[in-house]
């Protein structure tokens, strides 16, 4: 090899050996520094979280309010304006509890997204809405089997079609039996939706679906048999009696 090829390989190692010896003795002599850096950061971040943790059991009871009020249905802003705190935090705050629960975030018409909770009471109405299939019913079959040498069967002569016999209609439920039923399922001084449903002969979905109608209370007076008229509760999900 050539003296110059050799002194340019020991500047090259020169270049690079310099800048690893500076960091070296830069690292023993300040070791302890960062590593009282370091353990300042994490209980920095601990202290953080700890804090988070914290705020998020004051705010949980104003969340499931709003999603008992709402439907399931919440977005950062409701959230801040009743909690009276940031919107980034209240978007931080429904991330965590979409994450937790299994929400999903969904598009509204005008752009704008909103979490959707499902709780108990909004899977019922779910399932209460969907329209019960109708079964028809099952048509009599008769195979009867003949003989070939069997004589084939008489002809009956034409008779005078005779008077069926009147039957009689059920007798009506009275007054006092509609009342006392009435009585028994206002037990509690209110109804569900299948047991209003069921009162005024239509299907579970349809109350469902009128239920915040302005007209529903003339609608739910024309199909009671007693003439009552009927309010929907947001609060309780049931259904009260219009006193009048």
């Amino acid at each position: 090899m050539s003296e110059k090829s050799i002194e340019g390989n020991g500047k090259a190692f020169l270049v690079i050996l310099l800048p690893l010896s500076f960091l070296i003795i830069f690292l023993v002599a300040t070791w302890r520094v960062l590593l009282a850096a370091i353990v300042l950061v994490i209980a920095f971040r601990l202290w953080q979280e700890y804090q988070w943790q914290q705020w998020t059991r004051r705010v949980n009871p104003i969340f499931h309010q709003l999603v008992r009020e709402n439907q399931g249905k919440l977005t950062p802003m409701d959230l801040a304006i009743k909690g009276n705190f940031p919107g980034t935090t209240a978007k931080r705050y429904l991330d965590t509890k979409a994450q937790e629960f299994g929400a999903s975030i969904v598009n509204s018409e005008d752009e704008s997204q909103y979490y959707y909770f499902i709780t108990g009471s909004i899977l019922g109405n779910i399932l209460d809405s969907s329209e019960p299939v109708k079964q028809l019913p099952a048509q009599p079959v008769t195979k009867t089997a003949r003989s070939l040498l069997a004589p084939p069967p008489p002809i009956a002569q034409e008779e005078e079609p005779e008077e069926e016999p009147e039957t009689e209609a059920p007798p009506q439920p009275t007054h006092k039996e509609v009342t006392r039923t009435l009585e028994k399922q206002l037990l509690f001084g209110s109804l569900i939706q299948s047991e209003l449903a069921k009162r005024l002969n239509v299907y579970s979905s349809t109350v469902y679906k009128r239920r915040n109608d302005p007209e529903f209370p003339e609608w739910s007076r024309s199909r009671d048999p007693d003439g009552i008229a009927w309010s929907y509760s947001e609060k309780t999900k049931e259904f009260f009696p219009v006193e009048e």
